[in-house]
């Protein structure tokens, strides 16, 4: 076992089953372990490889599982599945027949469900689908330092009822670049770009989600609504960079989404937004802290039916030269505030469209002013903004007074 060309499935298999008995943990020491199947962690067990931190430099150093089930079949058996009080850690993966010019999906490489499960200190070198909480009920899911390469999606939660975590997760095309892992960076990190979907939230109560980064992707954070609901939860510290979209809220609990220290970059495709709240949301995102730059075409664009809050945060752009016609933060439904918020490139600052309920726009200021377009009228509040030295809007009656 460990010599990488036999299958190692039942005798790993066997381990954990014996260990399952009692509850513990079954160690594998470094080397090379080929699954051919699915690893089952039974309740109170732990799967533990040598490394005590993500791999980057020697990909292949330590415990490292070769995974060559489910090719082609993303609905196949997941490569680990965990129950309750599970644990998987210190473990790289790697999918030796997936081929960086020639991309084909793969079943989840973890799946989680049941209470108080653990992924830590894994490197995914080249995973399709990432990891996957739910949909079957869940709770206090730990993620952690979980690193790597993931093509398609990263992580997925549903159906998380009571605080789940993930903290320290960066997903990067850099971990399928080795020679000695067949990688090449150039057409992974094509294939991230137009494909990946970082992290998905559906049903979760409570998530608690720091220091996570992604790079580069077609959407970073997405929040959707499944049959088991949608999310809450307090996010801080993440990034996305060479995204399409940065966040997007298709839709959120009532009382939320919380986003504090941010930092939200879109290079690819013709959006370009890092921030979008589609008309579906109806509960309330706010943003603090956080900051915007890069060629975004705009930063936060809102259809929300209900409220959209940008607080002390930064935002800039290509220029008004590069990306004219546009308004760095624009609105068209419910209710919007952007207060103490610094704009840092020419473009105009802010559109107040019809549709929108109600805006308050205070104490913001720019590179040159805060131009704002109000077609709102008095259900406008503009107070102690920086008056603008842009040219007048073309169209005066839309236009506000700073």
């Amino acid at each position: 076992m460990g010599s990488g060309t036999a299958d190692d499935t039942a005798a790993i298999q066997q381990a954990l089953d014996e260990a399952g008995k009692r509850g513990g943990q079954v160690q594998l020491p470094a080397g090379r372990y080929r699954v051919a199947g699915s690893l089952r962690i039974p309740a109170g067990v732990t799967l533990r490889g040598v490394a005590e931190a993500p791999v980057w430099s020697e990909p292949l150093q330590g415990s490292v599982i070769l995974a060559t089930g489910g090719r082609g079949d993303e609905d196949a058996a997941p490569l680990f599945e965990l129950g309750h009080s599970a644990t998987v850690r210190g473990l790289t993966v790697w999918y030796p027949d997936q081929k960086p010019t020639a991309i084909v999906p793969y079943p989840w490489t973890f799946h989680l469900r049941g209470h108080d499960n653990t992924v830590e200190n894994v490197t995914l070198i080249n995973s399709y689908n990432g990891i996957r909480i739910g949909p079957e009920n869940n709770v206090r899911h730990r993620i952690r330092s979980v690193v790597g390469c993931v093509l398609r999606r990263g992580i997925f939660v549903d159906f998380c009822t009571d605080i789940g975590r993930i903290e320290n997760v960066q997903f990067h095309c850099h971990w399928w670049s080795a020679r000695e892992v067949d990688g090449d960076w150039k057409p992974v990190h094509e294939y991230m770009w137009r494909n990946l979907e970082a992290f998905i939230f559906g049903r979760t109560d409570w998530e608690y989600v720091a220091n996570t980064f992604v790079y580069p992707v077609n959407i970073g954070y997405r929040f959707i609504a499944t049959p088991h609901g949608a999310a809450n939860g307090q996010f801080s510290g993440i990034g996305a960079d060479e995204a399409q979209i940065c966040v997007k809220v298709e839709a959120i609990q009532p009382m939320g989404l919380l986003i504090s220290n941010g930092q939200f970059v879109c290079m690819h495709g013709d959006r370009r937004v890092p921030v979008v709240v589609e008309e579906s949301c109806h509960g309330s995102v706010r943003l603090v802290n956080c900051a915007f730059w890069g060629p975004n075409r705009q930063c936060v664009v809102s259809h929300s039916r209900s409220f959209v809050s940008l607080s002390d945060c930064y935002l800039s752009s290509a220029g008004r030269e590069k990306n004219p016609g546009v308004f760095l933060i624009e609105a068209d439904g419910g209710k919007l505030q952007v207060r103490g918020c610094s704009f840092g490139s020419d473009e105009p600052a802010i559109a107040l469209r019809k549709g929108l309920q109600h805006a308050i726009i205070t104490d913001n200021n720019g590179r040159h002013g805060v131009e704002i377009v109000n077609e709102i009228g008095d259900q406008a509040i503009l107070a102690h903004n920086e008056p603008s030295s842009a040219p007048a809007p073309a169209s005066l009656e839309a236009s506000c007074p700073l």
